[in-house]
């Protein structure tokens, strides 16, 4: 697989102030999010496992109601069919890797 350079790659708004790009291989998805201070996206589940992995900035996610703040360095695996939500306390970039793939996000 050839480099990838991540300002290359289309940017697909996921929820207002959260902007993502994408990148697929047979099992995964990564997705870079760059997300704008106070955004934040509902409660939700999905069958994929996550982890969300803060580059920059503060993230608060809400995971089965336990609310966690995640900063640069920290990562938190969600289970599949778990319930989570989250808002932006700062400016933030975050990498999610789903597995499997997300072909809704294809």
């Amino acid at each position: 697989m050839p480099i990838i350079a991540l300002d290359t790659l289309p940017v697909r708004e996921l929820f207002p102030g959260l902007r993502a790009r994408l990148i697929h291989t047979d099992r995964v998805t990564h997705s870079w999010v760059d997300i704008d201070q106070g955004a934040s996206f509902p409660e939700h589940h999905h069958p994929h496992e996550q982890i969300v992995s803060v580059v920059m900035g503060e993230l608060e996610i809400v995971v089965d109601r336990v609310r966690h703040v995640l900063t640069p360095g920290k990562v938190f695996v969600i289970p599949p069919h778990t319930p989570h939500a989250g808002r932006a306390l700062t400016s933030c970039r975050v990498l999610d890797t789903f597995a499997p793939v997300r072909e809704d996000y294809r």
